[in-house]
């Protein structure tokens, strides 16, 4: 990634004219988001990508090399993997030390499943390699329910790996729902005992997530908790900008405080398409494909979705509201998925306003997510979610890196809201 001609180096957030920069979007995405493969052994009630099968369609091993190429020559300086399971691929770790040669840094999600102590002994002396283990419940009780029977022990054993392998600040990756917004404190007292970094995003109603939206996302009393926590606590939580639209209860949170998509953020699916976000895989925010002449880079650079969404936009109704400026109108997939206007209100608006909005939509109006993956059973609220099966692990795990300082040498970035990151299930045998 280049800013001001610097690879890898962004100018301390809150300027006006860094902001204006990112707005109109920038040579190279700060948050590059690739999900690798659709295979994934659990069926998470909310999977943003609808994972569970594998799409025959996927990128090969060269082309996925080829993307990489095209990342270090745009100076691309890490990416966020995820899926389905990213380390159900044969070659994920062989392109996990691609990127690493190639300098390009790592930051893949999982659910554990193929985290052995020997996995997480290798992953602790790699480096421009941080792993996000996903948990929706600091108790089984909470978390299988939203993620599938067992799938608690799986994570608690992974990370427990990560931490005996001296595996320091991995990242404890939580999407927050109805259930488990008064786990907060237990969520970080776990990351304290590992020596892991909580990392909290927002439920979004896509891919699956359009299903189980209602039942799931928090109230607006839990809203105003989940604030309230972070103005208290934000300093040493990642939320990326998962929670702008918070931004209207009065102080701003940490991040950008704006919306992304297509400027410093986008979407690689496994098939090679290219969505401005990756909370809103639809065909209305696909920009183009991997595959296309030119690849990746001409699909950022020259996307006609891009440059409308670069442009000027309009804040509607909302720009009337006096807290527009802090919460910029809220998301756009959030928004779009909910059948609301793009220019309207989010729909968990600080003010209400969202709710009202929502209660004038058709109940069978808003656009479906693109592409089901889900096993053979759809996976719905009523249906519940598939338990853990976990198959055979390859004997070859990661491949060696690149010389480099160090792992922390993976920033944090503002924007980091990996919707893969927080919402990704696991492998498939």
């Amino acid at each position: 990634m280049t800013i001001g001609g610097l690879r890898g180096v962004v100018p301390p957030a809150g300027t006006a004219n860094l902001i204006e920069e990112f707005r109109s979007g920038l040579a190279a995405p700060i948050c590059l988001t690739w999900e690798l493969t659709y295979a994934c052994n659990l069926s998470c009630v909310h999977c943003l990508s609808s994972s569970g099968r594998r799409d025959p369609r996927e990128l090969s091993t060269a082309e996925c090399r080829r993307v990489i190429d095209e990342l270090e020559r745009m100076q691309v300086f890490y990416v966020n993997i995820g899926g389905g399971e990213p380390t159900v691929r044969p070659d994920f770790w062989d392109l996990v030390g691609y990127a690493n040669a190639h300098h390009v840094g790592v930051k893949f999600s999982t659910n554990g499943a193929r985290i052995t102590p020997e996995v997480a002994a290798r992953l602790a002396a790699s480096d421009y390699v941080d792993v996000q283990v996903s948990l929706d419940g600091a108790t089984a009780e909470v978390n299988d329910a939203i993620r599938g029977s067992g799938s608690f022990e799986l994570a608690l054993r992974a990370m427990r790996h990560l931490a005996r392998a001296g595996f320091a600040g991995f990242k404890i990756s939580v999407v927050m729902t109805r259930q488990n917004v008064g786990q907060l404190e237990k969520f970080q007292a776990l990351a304290d005992s590992l020596g892991a970094q909580l990392r909290i995003t927002r439920l979004r109603p896509s891919g699956r997530g359009a299903d189980v939206w209602d039942e799931l996302h928090p109230t607006a009393g839990q809203q105003r908790q989940l604030y309230d926590w972070l103005v208290a606590h934000g300093e040493n939580v990642l939320t990326g900008d998962s929670f702008f639209h918070l931004a209207g209860y009065g102080q701003a949170l940490p991040g950008l405080n704006m919306c992304g998509a297509g400027r410093v953020v986008c979407l690689i699916d496994p098939v090679g398409d290219v969505y401005a976000c990756p909370f809103a895989i639809h065909d209305a925010f696909l920009a183009g494909n991997v595959r296309s002449p030119g690849g990746f880079a001409a699909v950022w650079r020259d996307s006609e979705l891009f440059a409308r969404l670069r442009g000027p936009q309009s804040g509607g109704a909302c720009a009337s509201c006096s807290a527009y400026d802090a919460c910029q109108g809220g998301c756009m997939a959030a928004k779009f998925f909910t059948g609301l206007p793009l220019d309207g209100p989010d729909p968990e608006c600080v003010r209400g306003l969202g709710q009202q909005a929502l209660s004038l939509v058709d109940a069978a109006a808003p656009p479906r997510p693109a592409g089901d993956h889900s096993h053979r059973t759809r996976v719905t609220a009523a249906t519940g979610p598939v338990p853990v099966s976990i198959g055979p692990r390859p004997a070859d795990v990661v491949a060696k890196t690149a010389a480099s300082p160090s792992r922390r040498s993976v920033p944090d970035r503002a924007c980091d809201q990996d919707p893969l990151a927080g919402f990704t299930p696991a492998a498939v045998g």
